[in-house]
């Protein structure tokens, strides 16, 4: 059955395009603070402290745990100063899947051997193509809620005053 012939019905339907524009526009905002402060606050520091490392000692490592490393998840364990050392990898270390035992070379502060990256991570590299990866997505949602405040003040211009 159609509403085409009832009154009102095209105030329903402006309703309704209000409405979902209006969630648009939220949705799309909170993505794009999101996304910034991935990209802000936890991958650009990551590719960051991962370079930092780029001038640390070498050391031959056994990876303890298993899994992808990328979220921080992954421990070695490795020799410096005569002592074994077992740290955790940061967030935004590379790589594919890696099984418990898979020996890795690392790079560590001589002053502070849990400070450590894997020797393929210290250009910062995976993390800073998250971390761009997750600024031009967070801008892309700014601007898509940017156009979505446009539609809602047109729509709300559109409707019939009463």
């Amino acid at each position: 059955m159609s509403n085409a012939g009832r009154p009102g019905a095209r105030r329903e339907g402006a309703a309704e395009g209000v409405l979902s524009a209006r969630a648009g526009f939220w949705l799309s905002l909170v993505l794009a603070v999101l996304l910034g402060a991935l990209s802000g606050l936890v991958m650009l520091p990551a590719a960051q402290h991962l370079r930092s490392l780029q001038d640390g000692r070498r050391a031959q490592a056994t990876l303890l745990t298993n899994g992808p490393c990328m979220t921080g998840s992954c421990t070695v364990s490795f020799v410096a100063g005569g002592r074994t050392v077992v740290a955790a990898l940061p967030m935004g270390s590379g790589g594919r899947y890696s099984d418990a035992g898979t020996l890795l070379d690392v790079r560590y502060r001589a002053d502070d051997p849990q400070v450590v990256a894997r020797e393929e991570d210290v250009s910062g590299g995976g993390a800073a193509v998250l971390a761009v990866v997750s600024g031009a997505a967070a801008l892309l949602f700014a601007a898509v809620s940017a156009w979505s405040a446009v539609i809602v003040r047109r729509q709300r211009r559109a409707e019939p005053v009463r």
